[in-house]
Parts: structure tokens; C-alpha cells; sequence
């Protein structure tokens, strides 16, 4: 039998044993800089899946390891989960993890722990065909993610030294290959005014009309943004507003807007806080916050909120063999294609260059939703494709 049939065999004999494991960590809530608790017992899954190695860094993020070969690829996965959000728009327990009608069921089945099952699955398989090809496989279990996309991936990188020369991301694809994603930086606005007595605003200066007029502002802005064949447009929107005055009877003093940029092919920090700044005429300070808060291990690990735009070729080596693979599993062409949202990708391959692909389980349609779910065949489907990977490169 060819190891490819022996690899589709094995994914379809842990069917329900993925679905098991990624049953046992959705019903621990991992929010982001919380993830201790579900770290842990991932490591206690790759541990008896039979990894060769398996440690937590100094941020938190799991690292399990499978051979010695030359080269490495890293297959990776967020373990943390965003909120429930309004628990009365779920059918069931967003906890439960569940396993009916062929489905995993709760917050975090697609965004994005149905991966990391999958991921562990594969390397049970490998282990047991006695894999030892030329790549040192590494899959990381990153934390912090949902609060600060790619800060895991750069301290892997820049920390702890794991350099891959290819990466996987496990972000839902729909059983799809993709090859990259838009950009995101945050960018805050910040307006000072005057502050006087509400009875008389005349002598004060408000911020928050400061704000206002550079909100619509920015509103035209968004549909001047460039444009990219693969990736789309880039795109601009205001998600958070705060003020502050001396009193609810005066003028207010304060005011800031948040800015959410999504940035396709050509689009950088530097041109997109200038278009901001032009944007609101300069009347008010326009900054890139910086990301700070302690992780569960206690590291502080800091960064802009600017995170790089990706994407390689479709002819790249690594995308042609996961087209192989794919084609392997399904018999069919791959389609290929890319996130709406944005990953781990913009720290390994936006700052960094190292090739990157996505393949995972789940439609994105349901990553922050309610009633979140994954399709059991796409946990299976998702094992097999990362065992046969290196096998395909």
C-alpha cells in the first residue's frame, strides 16, 4: 500500500478520535492571554499522540516536534478563542464541544481549535509510518492570536529561534489552499480641545467635533484605497469612539477614534498613516498603539499594531505541493484562494518571508458567530493533509 493510502486510511480510522480531542479543549475557554489551562492539555494530547518533543515557550505557545531532517516546516494553529458574545444568540452551550450529526459544536470548532486536532492527529500518524523525511516537523499551538495577530509567530521567531523554511496555517479554509490575505494595522486618532461650561460651549473648543468632521472624512477615504487582482481592495472604518469632559454640562476636552485598515498588495504603515493625517486635515495626533499586555506565563512581549500584508505565487514549490496533496486526498483539482481575515501569516510571512500556506477545517463564515461548528469530514479530510504534506514536497 502507498504511504498516501496508508495516511488516508489512518485519518479515516481517527475520525472520531479527533473529534474527541477537539471535543475535550473546546470545553475549556482559552480567551486570549488566558490560554494555560487548554496549553496544557494540548500538550498532554501530543504527548500521547507520540511527538518526539514537546515544550511551552516563554510566551506560552505549545511546540511539539516530529523528526530530524534538514530542513522544517511549521504547521500552526491559535489555541485562543474569542468571546461568546451574546450567549442568548447561541442554540447550545458555546462550551459544550459537543459531537452531533456529524458535527463538533462550540466557540472555537473553526477559529480556530478544529486545526489544532487535526494537527495532532497528523502527527500521530506520522509517528506511526515512522516518518523521516528530510523535514524537521514542528506544530505550534500559539497563543494570543485573537488579540494580536502574528505576536506568537514573532517571538517564535525572534525568541525562541524556530525558523521554519515553510509554514501551514490552520485558519478555516474550507478545505481549501490558500496563499496569503490582506494586511491590518490599527490606528488611533487623537483630538484635544477646550474645555468650558455646556451653558455657554462658544467658549470652549469640542473634540469631539474635531473627531466628527475627521470621521466623515475618513469615510471618503475608504473609497480611495488600492486595489489588488488577488487580495481586493484595501479598506478603512472607524470601530470605537471615546471622549472625555470635566462634566456631562461641558465642552468636551477629548476625543479619539479607532481606526480598523486592511491593507492589500502596496499598501504600508507609512502611506496609510499619511492618507490618515491628510485625511483629517491635521486636527488631530494620529498614532500605530502598541500591544503590551502580560501573557499567562507572565512575558511581556511587545509590537505595533501593524500587521504586513502576504501573499506568494501559485507556482511557488509550497503552494504546488499542496495542490498535490490536495489533489491526492480529493481527486480533483485544489481551488485556491484567500482570507477575508487576517493570521498568523502577517508575522511568518509578512515580516519575515517565509512561505506560507493555508489549509483548514470549517468555513470562516462561522469564525466569531454563534452557534460555531465543524464538519467532522473536514477534521479527517484537514489529518490526512497535513501528514501527507511532507510527503509531497
Amino acid at each position: 500500500m502507498e504511504v498516501f493510502e496508508k495516511i488516508i486510511k489512518k485519518a479515516e480510522e481517527y475520525r472520531d478520535y479527533t473529534a474527541q480531542n477537539l471535543s475535550k479543549i473546546i470545553q475549556i475557554p482559552s480567551l486570549s492571554g488566558e490560554e494555560e489551562k487548554v496549553i496544557n492539555k494540548l500538550k498532554e494530547l501530543c504527548l500521547e499522540a507520540g511527538f518526539d518533543e514537546v515544550r511551552i515557550d516563554g510566551l506560552g505557545n505549545l511546540i511539539g516536534r516530529i523528526g530530524n531532517g534538514p530542513k522544517k516546516i511549521a504547521f500552526d494553529a491559535h489555541i485562543d478563542t474569542v468571546d461568546t458574545g451574546v450567549l442568548e444568540q447561541w442554540n447550545y452551550d458555546p462550551f459544550c464541544g459537543e459531537i452531533k450529526d456529524d458535527k463538533v459544536l462550540g466557540r472555537g470548532t473553526v477559529d480556530q481549535k478544529g486545526g489544532a486536532a487535526s494537527m495532532i492527529t497528523a502527527g500521530r500518524i506520522l509517528k506511526e509510518l515512522g516518518y523521516d523525511g528530510e523535514y524537521t516537523l514542528y506544530f505550534t499551538f500559539t497563543v494570543m492570536e485573537e488579540d494580536c495577530d502574528g505576536l506568537c509567530w514573532n517571538y517564535l521567531i525572534e525568541k525562541e529561534g524556530l525558523v521554519p523554511d515553510f509554514a501551514v496555517i490552520t485558519e478555516p479554509t474550507d478545505l481549501n489552499v490558500y496563499r496569503g490575505h490582506r494586511g491590518r494595522m490599527e490606528i488611533e486618532a487623537h483630538f484635544t480641545g477646550i474645555s468650558a461650561h455646556g451653558s455657554a460651549p462658544e467658549r470652549g473648543i469640542n473634540a469631539i467635533y474635531k473627531a466628527s468632521r475627521a470621521s466623515l472624512e475618513v469615510e471618503k477615504l475608504h473609497q480611495n484605497l488600492g486595489y489588488d487582482e488577488f487580495l481586493g481592495k484595501g479598506s478603512v472604518t472607524i470601530s470605537k469612539i471615546a471622549s472625555q469632559s470635566p462634566s456631562l454640562c461641558a465642552v468636551s476636552d477629548y476625543c479619539m477614534i479607532h481606526l480598523d485598515r486592511r491593507l492589500t498588495w502596496g499598501e504600508g504603515k507609512e502611506s496609510s498613516i499619511k492618507e490618515v493625517q491628510e485625511a483629517i486635515k491635521s486636527e488631530g495626533e494620529v498614532i500605530v498603539p502598541i500591544y503590551d499586555r502580560v501573557s499567562f506565563t507572565g512575558e511581556v512581549f511587545t509590537q505595533e499594531k501593524y500587521f504586513p500584508t502576504w501573499k506568494i505565487e501559485e507556482d511557488h514549490e509550497l503552494v504546488v505541493a499542496g495542490k498535490k496533496a490536495y489533489k491526492t486526498l480529493f481527486e480533483k483539482e485544489a481551488n485556491v484562494g484567500k482570507w477575508v481575515f487576517s493570521t498568523n501569516g502577517v508575522a511568518i510571512c509578512g515580516k519575515h518571508k517565509i512561505p506560507c500556506i493555508g489549509f483548514g477545517p470549517g468555513n470562516e463564515i462561522y469564525a466569531h458567530a454563534p452557534n460555531e461548528f465543524v464538519p467532522i469530514e473536514h477534521l479527517e479530510k484537514a489529518s490526512a493533509f497535513y501528514a501527507l504534506l511532507p510527503y509531497t514536497l
